[in-house]
């Protein structure tokens, strides 16, 4: 089973968005957080660790994840969505996003 972690920034719309749609796929077990200090669910050492694949929402996200994170990656492939901070929790369009965007990366 395949450990994926999505990341946005504060872990609020669209990181949990992706969890909620993705969390009874076969083949995965997944998890989410952000990587702002005042995030529902933080991002730690421990997460990134554990993680397989991690989905990060935007660019500027791929660059702190690496540079906060560097000592806990470990070979793990890090994909950018280039999904904006333009939706709300389980917006059908970010669904939308987030499903055509993640499936074949699966």
């Amino acid at each position: 089973m395949k450990k994926v972690l999505f990341v946005c920034g504060k872990n609020r719309w669209r990181s949990p968005t992706a969890e909620q749609i993705f969390a009874d796929h076969p083949c995965i077990v997944c998890n989410s957080a952000g990587l702002s200090h005042d995030a529902d669910n933080p991002l730690t050492s421990e997460r990134v660790a554990w993680a397989d694949l991690i989905f990060v929402m935007e660019k500027a996200q791929r660059s702190r994840l690496n540079k906060q994170f560097k000592h806990a990656l470990h070979g793990q492939r890090v994909i950018c969505l280039d999904i904006p901070y333009d939706y709300t929790y389980m917006d059908p369009a970010l669904i939308g996003l987030l499903k055509a965007r993640i499936t074949p990366k699966l």
